[in-house]
């Protein structure tokens, strides 16, 4: 629900204004975009990374805006108001950086628990665990990030894993209106680092791993890696639930000593720990301990990291109170998510699992994973997206030479990069580049692939998971590595 703030109400903890006639227009919605602008709306002109917004007041206001928040260049004119056209312009400096925090006093949420999860890998599947475990118990939940905003049933598509500061705030709270009481919220790294979410509440935040991704943005591994400690450190979050399996949580004990600790590795110091696995091919089964008690979870998902995934989840709905029992009870009813590690077979054909590993990491894990289910041979498609970290490439294909028996080369998402070069960079990184197949279209890659394999194989379909599309120049080309999976093996969707 919008709170009934007037402009003036809604900007004076962040300026002086210079004008001293009350500003008495009433706020009912912000915009960033001014193609989105309707009538009575305020608009909010920042200098972005790549484009200055105030280049666009002059549109908002032909489309209707009756006011506009525009970022000041200097302290001097904070609080500046200027009229224009008969709309009312209020300057206030670093406007980025409140820009959380106004659009949370306009749009508040009180009855909506914010969930945030970062980490390099796992965020959509821990996310959405957590969201359909809640709705097992009866608690209704939505998810924000990758695969879309809203309710697991009703998911609108996202720009970004998080969206601005706006949005973020007048999304959180369009699922409280809409009877949200729980939101599991992907964080990423570009979220926290541009304050996108910088004024939201968390009651717990999660960290799942760090592993080699967006150096494009960050330059270091280092920079990524505090990008993502800002969840715990310079934002509100109550809890901390921290995979201490991974060693740059460990140094973070320093800062969150009252952090809730989780190994999949049976470290006896973490408050959750895993006393035994097993893995089948209808899914896991957890024995566990720790200070957050003792039992077995049992989910019907597949791979160690989602062993990981499962009990980062559990310890959060332990964190937030639920009854270990009744949530043991439920976890059985746990659906794979979407396009990580989706199982997809038929009879007499090899098994195709399709998942989003598009980072080192994510690959090493994915085919650990299946290499524990694989009877016959493990087969590999995967890509690199042109435009971004070009160290990556000879990694990954490094990973897949040593883990797989058959590698496939193909496209993913090549942009504006030549597929060929992009495949040439990955080829460097095999002891053996001769023994790998090349085949752009991805399509092709898997029909090759089923043609060639047994019913005892498994093939990966590796990068794409959930996405229906091919980024190719500029223009995106539908395709979906779950519809070629279904359709070469004959299965609906």
């Amino acid at each position: 629900m919008v709170n009934q703030l007037t402009l003036q109400q809604l900007v004076d903890t962040f300026c002086s204004l210079s004008n001293t006639e009350p500003l008495s227009l009433k706020v009912s919605n912000l915009e960033l975009d001014s193609r989105k602008v309707t009538e009575n709306d305020t608009f909010v002109a920042i200098i972005g990374h790549a484009i200055d917004g105030r280049k666009f007041i002059d549109n908002a206001i032909n489309s209707g805006a009756h006011s506009v928040l525009a970022q000041a260049e200097n302290i001097e004119n904070n609080g500046h108001v200027e009229l224009r056209n008969g709309a009312v312009i209020v300057y206030i400096y670093q406007l980025d950086q409140h820009l959380s925090a106004i659009a949370q006093k306009l749009y508040g949420y009180s009855n909506n628990t914010v969930i945030g999860v970062t980490g390099t890998n796992g965020k959509t599947t821990i996310s959405q665990l957590i969201a359909q475990w809640l709705e097992l118990m009866s608690m209704p939940s939505a998810i924000m990030g990758t695969n879309g905003n809203g309710f697991l049933n009703d998911l609108k598509q996202a720009a970004n894993t998080t969206g601005n500061a706006v949005d973020v705030q007048k999304i959180l709270a369009e699922l409280a209106d809409l009877g949200a009481r729980y939101t599991a919220m992907e964080v990423s790294s570009h979220g926290l680092v541009q304050g996108r979410v910088a004024k939201v509440p968390f009651r717990v935040g999660i960290f799942t791993n760090l592993s080699r991704d967006h150096l494009d943005y960050h330059g270091t591994m280092e920079g990524y890696a505090a990008a993502k400690q800002l969840l715990f450190t310079e934002h509100h979050c109550e809890h901390a639930v921290l995979n201490i399996d991974d060693v740059v949580s460990q140094s973070w004990l320093t800062s969150r000593s009252d952090a809730i600790t989780v190994s999949a590795l049976g470290k006896t110091s973490a408050s959750l720990w895993a006393k035994d696995i097993q893995y089948s091919e209808s899914g896991i089964t957890i024995e566990y301990d720790g200070k957050l008690g003792s039992g077995t979870l049992q989910a019907p998902l597949i791979g160690q990291f989602n062993a990981t995934n499962l009990m980062l989840a559990f310890a959060t709905l332990l964190t937030l109170g639920f009854e270990p029992q009744a949530l043991q009870r439920v976890a059985v009813q746990l659906q794979p998510v979407i396009g990580r590690m989706e199982l997809f077979k038929a009879k007499g054909k090899p098994k195709i699992v399709v998942d989003y590993a598009h980072t080192p990491d994510a690959l090493e894990k994915a085919l650990q994973a299946l290499r524990v289910h694989c009877t016959g041979k493990l087969w590999v498609i995967f890509g690199c997206g042109g435009d971004r970290d070009t160290g990556k490439r000879p990694m990954m294909a490094e990973i897949a030479e040593r883990l797989a028996d058959e590698v496939i080369l193909s496209d993913d998402n090549p942009r504006s990069e030549d597929p060929q070069q992009i495949v040439s960079d990955m080829l460097k990184g095999m002891v053996n580049p001769q023994t790998a197949h090349v085949l752009h279209s991805r399509y092709q890659a898997a029909k090759f692939a089923v043609e060639k394999a047994t019913e005892q194989d498994i093939i990966l379909l590796a990068g794409k998971g959930h996405e229906d599309y091919q980024v190719i120049g500029t223009q995106s080309v539908h395709y979906s590595d779950r519809e070629s999976a279904a359709q070469l093996l004959g299965e609906a969707l």
